[in-house]
């Protein structure tokens, strides 16, 4: 795929900083701040597709981290590799590594299980499950091994208030979680994946199926969890990346083009891809 836009950008913006030196990515610091997630040389290929191309980037610990692209970019592969769901994919080969705070999720050794355990995930759909209100947001501590009652109701209870959802639904907790609305589903997910205790908040594009109101809700709450929580987020929403990320990772067919502070990559980019993608010159 080629894309000519040199004319349409300002001679400032035609730039091409230097990306790898000696034929090896060049790791740009976290301007002080500290990396909870570390991806290295990270290679995903379906087939003869390369989804991924050695990848190397650094997300920073307590802090809103937008992953922003076309859509077919990698993106989402990227943000699944950071909990192993990307392998689950038949076919699918993986080379590389993404350090978890400093550990390679990738080793054999590594157990999944509780690996996952310290990340939640939110999904473009909300994903109830079939059970009630209450039973979701247990369902997890259930399987760590939370089995008391009375634990059970007073965590069930902190963590729909961490998801702003308790006073909505206090009153009807054994009632089908799927007669929620779309708005409240995906603040339920989001406390039944804050309830296993995680480190770290994927999303993946977490409000593209909800309404404005919604979508408000969601990163208004992702501000207030960025204090105990590391956040990583796709969207394809510019506006929304503007509004609540502290960095940003711009990709483009399959490779990192630009990151750094929000507020360097949207207003003042360096590569000339970057311009024209927050300028909308191409989408």
């Amino acid at each position: 795929m080629q894309t000519s836009t040199k004319a349409l950008i300002p001679n400032e913006f035609v730039t091409h900083p230097l990306i790898t030196t000696n034929g090896e990515e060049k790791i740009i610091p976290l301007n002080g701040l500290k990396p909870h997630i570390s991806v290295r040389n990270l290679c995903i290929s379906y087939g003869d597709q390369h989804i991924l191309k050695n990848v190397t980037i650094d997300i920073p610990d307590k802090k809103i981290t937008a992953i922003i692209g076309p859509s077919g970019c990698g993106k989402t592969t990227l943000l699944k590799s950071f909990n192993r769901l990307i392998e689950s994919a038949d076919g699918i080969k993986i080379s590389g590594e993404v350090l978890l705070d400093g550990d390679n999720i990738y080793d054999p050794k590594v157990e999944v299980t509780s690996m996952r355990k310290k990340m939640g995930l939110l999904s473009q759909r909300p994903m109830p499950l079939p059970m009630s209100i209450f039973d979701n947001i247990a369902y997890g501590m259930r399987i760590h091994g939370v089995r008391r009652k009375k634990i059970l109701a007073e965590r069930v209870e902190h963590y729909l208030r961490q998801a702003s959802l308790w006073e909505e639904v206090k009153d009807r907790l054994h009632a089908p979680a799927t007669k929620l609305s779309i708005g409240q589903q995906q603040r339920l997910c989001l406390a039944r994946g804050l309830a296993v205790e995680p480190e770290i908040i994927l999303g993946d594009e977490p409000t593209s199926a909800l309404d404005p109101i919604s979508s408000q809700r969601i990163e208004e709450k992702f501000m207030e969890l960025k204090k105990d929580y590391t956040v990583v987020m796709v969207t394809h929403i510019l506006r929304q990346a503007r509004r609540i990320a502290d960095y940003i990772i711009f990709m483009w067919l399959g490779e990192i083009i630009e990151h750094g502070p929000a507020h360097e990559v949207l207003e003042n980019p360096k590569h000339e891809l970057t311009w024209s993608y927050v300028k909308g010159v191409i989408s």
